[in-house]
């Protein structure tokens, strides 16, 4: 009876006209929420709106009901669904929206000379087509008539307030960090505040503990400040606390999203490392360079979370979420370590500049970072769907790669006889630019692959370089 009601009840609602076209080869979920994103953008379905119970909405279409759970998380993911026990999913909030309307030609912003920003498959590089630009335009507009000041004088060493203070509330939101502005330090991206973690805490001949493979410009940094390397191996769990990595001052870690193999720390390594780090007096920089790139349920929490920011310095990054040329990270210390980092700051000087924080600090406050957020986390989520439908289809002869569902490249591990730096430098040769896993390891000579970015490119953009990469791991 219960359900009949709750049946009568959707009738009027626009979700009813949606039917599951059975003949597409788009699956059940994702036609789901196709729909629901188009109806979100076109207004249909307001803020607020209710959302009938998973149940229910799988009856009427005649689906299973995992089907529609799948779709639902998704779309909360995202950010246009939120959840709550006992209440339902409900629309989110989601402002003036970019979206056309349904039918109508996709519109992208582009730069003025229409190129891509990249080539297939370069890593870490966010679509620049995609930026915000007459927004961002009226925002620095707005402060050059306002408070022209704020785009060349700083609030000091640490970076603009402002900022500060909308840095403190994202990773408050987002990684479930409680710090305050006084602990954040605006930084020329993440190299630099990484940087900075190495000349605070360390002395020339110390030791550091990193992850194998790993960051390359972070081993570059430790070589030039003299600092002796310990590399951690890589398994399921992630990076290996390995009896001389127990020696190091500091350890640094992407537990998140392994960099470049992807995954996540499993909770108890995570303890692992915490636990020696209080016990033995040492210190972990937790890389989180792309975090908020997750496609399925919600952002794995930070490890300075677990942790309260007692023993792990923070550093995260703008550049992969808004754009590479504004050069702005940001690094969150624990409060013993704060005059420690104030006086490295003062001794080499402040690289961030002022002149964007001001404006960055307002696109964040005023919602028009989040609202490109979300629009580029579905768009690269498409795109991820597309390069990994390819690769299980007509590139499972050539190797396998493991789903962790986030991040902005894909780790693809080739078979034997397939030695990537060749592939590489063949297919570089060919136009399109991959690199090889064996580059980012220390010693480990059985790592061989290639690594796909894929967030700043087209399906025909990607589709053109996969044809071409094909004929070069094609033997002759």
């Amino acid at each position: 009876m219960e359900t009949n009601k709750q049946t009568n009840s959707m009738k009027n609602i626009p979700w009813m006209a949606f039917s599951i076209d059975r003949t597409s080869p788009v699956p059940v979920f994702e036609q789901i929420c196709r729909w629901f994103r188009a109806e979100t953008a076109s207004g249909e379905l307001p803020a607020g709106t209710k959302l009938p119970p998973t149940r229910v909405f799988a009856t009427e279409l005649g689906v299973s009901r995992s089907t529609v759970v799948t779709a639902y998380e998704q779309l909360v993911a995202e950010g246009y669904l939120t959840s709550r026990r006992g209440s339902g999913y409900r629309v989110c909030e989601m402002g003036p929206v970019e979206l056309p309307a349904r039918r109508a030609p996709p519109v992208r912003t582009t730069p003025t000379d229409g190129t891509p920003s990249a080539r297939p498959f370069q890593i870490s590089q966010p679509d620049m087509r995609l930026f915000p630009y007459s927004q961002w335009a009226k925002t620095v507009s707005r402060i050059c008539r306002t408070a022209p000041a704020r785009l060349l004088v700083g609030d000091g060493g640490q970076g603009n307030m402002e900022l500060r203070r909308a840095v403190a509330a994202h990773v408050s939101e987002w990684r479930g960090i409680d710090a305050g502005p006084h602990q954040v330090m605006i930084t020329a991206g993440a190299d630099d505040a990484l940087e900075m973690c190495l000349r605070t805490l360390l002395r020339r001949g110390d030791e550091i503990g990193l992850e194998d493979p790993g960051y390359l410009p972070l081993r570059d940094h430790a070589s030039a400040l003299g600092l002796k390397a310990v590399f951690m191996e890589i398994d399921g769990g992630g990076a290996v606390l390995t009896p001389s990595a127990g020696k190091a001052r500091l350890i640094a870690l992407t537990p998140s999203h392994q960099f470049p193999l992807g995954g996540a720390m499993s909770a108890s390594r995570r303890l692992e490392f915490i636990h020696w780090a209080e016990e033995n007096n040492r210190w972990i920089v937790e890389d989180d360079y792309d975090s908020e790139f997750r496609y399925a349920g919600r952002p794995i929490p930070a490890m300075a979370g677990f942790n309260a920011l007692r023993r792990t310095i923070y550093v995260g990054s703008f550049s992969k979420i808004f754009s590479n040329s504004l050069r702005l990270g940001y690094l969150i210390a624990p409060d013993a370590l704060v005059e420690r980092f104030q006086a490295t700051q003062k001794r080499f000087g402040v690289k961030a500049s002022a002149m964007p924080q001001e404006a960055l600090a307002q696109f964040i406050g005023n919602g028009e970072f989040y609202r490109h957020l979300r629009r580029m986390r579905r768009i690269y989520a498409e795109r991820r769907k597309y390069l990994l439908d390819r690769l299980t289809g007509s590139f499972r002869s050539y190797g396998s790669f493991e789903d962790h569902q986030a991040g902005m490249q894909i780790a693809f591990h080739l078979n034997p006889g397939l030695p990537d730096t060749e592939i590489a430098q063949r297919a570089a040769h060919e136009g399109v630019t991959i690199q090889p896993l064996s580059q980012f390891s220390h010693g480990k000579s059985s790592l061989n692959g290639l690594l796909f970015g894929f967030c700043a490119f087209t399906p025909e953009e990607m589709d053109e370089a996969l044809t071409i990469l094909a004929g070069v791991l094609e033997p002759d």
